[in-house]
């Protein structure tokens, strides 16, 4: 039996959190790590209190929003910044930290990410944001795209 990686093992961890997502188009769950342990973690659905997408619908589907584009037409929070808001209620710094995401982050998260400190992005899958990608390449952020292999590597 062969332990997984900390990236195979933060990223499994991302796909749990992933599952209590409510949104309807995309399931996305996001893990902020320092010194691995675990700080917080987020995934995508609407604020406390407020009825739930899967409960009254997609706001973004009946207006015919396309991926990527006017994220201000939306119930919901993204993964990465319901992760920082937690870390933030709890009183947890997280200047340094890594964030694992099933999902790149969009340009407002990626503005997010970048003015908390956080230092390292580790993403399965990619998201159609260019001036997020734009803008991590340029803050110097390290970003890998986590590619799950035999031997558990993660690849850049």
């Amino acid at each position: 039996m062969r332990r997984p990686t900390w990236d195979e093992y933060f990223m499994e961890i991302t796909h749990l959190v992933a599952r209590r997502s409510t949104c309807l188009r995309r399931q996305v769950g996001a893990v902020l790590v320092k010194e691995k342990n675990i700080l917080a973690t987020g995934y995508n659905g609407t604020p406390t209190g407020i009825a739930h997408c899967l409960d009254v619908g997609c706001l973004r589907e009946k207006l015919g929003v396309p991926s990527g584009e006017r994220h201000e037409l939306c119930r919901g929070l993204h993964a990465e910044q319901n992760a920082i808001i937690q870390a933030a209620k709890h009183g947890t710094n997280i200047d340094g930290a890594t964030l694992y995401c099933t999902t790149m982050p969009c340009i407002i998260c990626s503005k997010m990410i970048i003015n908390a400190g956080i230092k390292r992005v580790v993403f399965e899958n990619g998201y159609a944001d260019t001036l997020a990608a734009e803008m991590i390449a340029e803050s110097g952020l390290e970003v890998v795209k986590f590619v799950k292999s035999d031997e558990g590597e993660s690849a850049a």
